[in-house]
C-alpha cells in the first residue's frame, strides 16, 4: 500500500511495484488525505492480510507522515510490516515490533542516507540498494553503503533489480559526466550481465559484514506459507540469474506460486501427512520445504546462496 501518488521523485523516480525507474520532469504528489480512515473502510470491504509492504519513499513522507499513519493502523491490527523509506524521505518515529523498515539508498545521497541510517539504529532495518548503472553498480559507493549499514547495526543489506527504461537512461546521462565507455554501455549495451553481478556483490558483502543479504520480512521465523513461497522464490531467481539448473529453477518457481495459492498452511500439512501429497509441488521443493520446517533452514537453498555471493572485485563469494 501507498499513500501517496506513483511519480513523486526527480529526476529519476523508481516505481517501487514495477521495479522501473523513469524520468519525472517535476514531482506532483497525491496525497491521502485521511490514510487510517481510507485503510478502515477498505478492511471493511476486504480484509487486510500480513505481511504488508508500505511504500512511503521520497520527500512527501518527510511533509505528511502518510506512511506512518498507516504504520499505526497495521500495528494496531497486528499486521507484519516493511516499512519502505528512502534516501530523501523519512523512517518512523516509532517502529512496532512485528514492523521492518527498509531504507532505498536512491537518490545516492550519502549524508541523508547515513542520517536515516542512525535514526533507524534502534528498530529492526536494513539497506536496500536498486541497481542502477552506473550509479548504484560503483563498487566504492557500495563499499561505502554497505559501511553504512553494518556501523549503525542494520540487518540486511540487499539488492533490489530496477529496470531502467530510456526516459530514466538520458535523465541519468544529463546529470553525470559520463566518459565514452560509460555513455556507450548505458545506451548501447545489455546492463543485465553488470546488473546480476552487482547483485551478487551485494550479497557477498552483506555476508562478510554478518548482514542478511535479502530484506527480511516482519515475521520470519514464522512457518508460513508467505515465508516459504519467498524462499522458494528467492532461490529460483537466483539459480535462473546465475543460469544453474534452469528447468529445477523454473520448477521451484512454479512450486512457489503453488504454496502462495493453498488454502491451508504447509506446516500443518507436513504434520498430518507429507508435503509430497501437495501435487502441485515438485520434489525438489518439497525436499526445501521440509527440511526448512523442521530446521529453518535447507541446504539446497544454502548452496545457491553460497554460489550467489560472489564479488565483483576479487571473484570470489563468502
Amino acid at each position: 500500500m501507498s499513500p501517496y501518488g506513483g511519480r513523486r521523485g526527480t529526476p529519476v523516480t523508481i516505481d517501487t511495484f514495477e521495479m522501473r525507474a523513469s524520468w519525472s520532469e517535476r514531482a506532483e504528489v497525491s496525497v491521502c488525505e485521511n490514510t487510517t480512515a481510507e485503510l478502515e473502510r477498505l478492511s471493511e470491504r476486504h480484509a487486510i492480510a500480513g505481511p504488508v509492504l508500505i511504500d512511503a519513499t521520497e520527500f512527501a513522507e518527510v511533509v505528511f507522515r502518510r506512511g506512518e499513519e498507516a504504520l499505526r493502523f497495521c500495528a494496531a491490527a497486528n499486521l507484519g510490516v516493511t516499512f519502505l523509506a528512502s534516501s530523501h524521505g523519512a523512517v518512523p518515529v516509532d517502529v512496532p515490533k512485528d514492523a521492518v523498515v527498509a531504507i532505498s539508498v536512491w537518490p545516492l545521497d550519502f549524508d541523508r542516507i547515513e542520517s536515516l541510517c542512525a535514526a533507524s539504529a534502534s528498530s529492526r532495518w536494513g539497506l536496500v540498494v536498486p541497481v542502477v548503472y552506473p550509479v548504484t553498480t560503483n563498487l566504492e559507493a557500495l563499499a561505502q553503503l554497505c559501511e553504512l549499514a553494518s556501523t549503525h547495526g542494520a540487518a540486511f543489506f540487499a539488492a533490489a533489480a530496477v529496470e531502467l527504461d530510456p526516459t530514466a537512461k538520458q535523465a541519468i546521462a544529463q546529470s553525470l559526466s559520463l566518459d565514452d565507455e560509460t555513455y556507450a554501455m548505458l545506451f548501447h549495451t545489455d546492463l543485465e550481465p553488470i546488473h546480476i553481478a552487482t547483485e551478487r556483490h551485494i550479497a557477498a558483502l552483506a555476508d562478510e559484514h554478518g548482514m542478511r543479504d535479502i530484506v527480511v520480512p516482519p515475521r520470519a521465523g514464522e512457518k508460513s506459507n508467505w515465508n516459504a513461497s519467498a524462499l522458494l522464490t528467492l532461490t529460483a531467481s537466483r539459480m535462473i540469474a546465475m543460469e544453474r539448473d534452469v528447468d529445477v529453477a523454473t520448477m521451484i518457481a512454479r512450486s512457489a506460486r503453488a504454496v502462495a495459492e493453498l488454502s491451508k498452511p504447509i506446516a500443518r500439512i507436513a504434520e498430518a501427512a507429507s508435503l509430497s501429497i501437495v501435487e502441485t509441488l515438485d520434489e525438489v521443493s518439497v525436499e526445501i520445504l521440509t527440511e526448512w520446517l523442521e530446521s529453518g533452514t535447507s541446504w539446497f537453498v544454502e548452496r545457491v546462496n553460497r554460489e550467489w555471493r560472489l564479488r565483483r572485485d576479487v571473484g570470489v563469494g563468502g
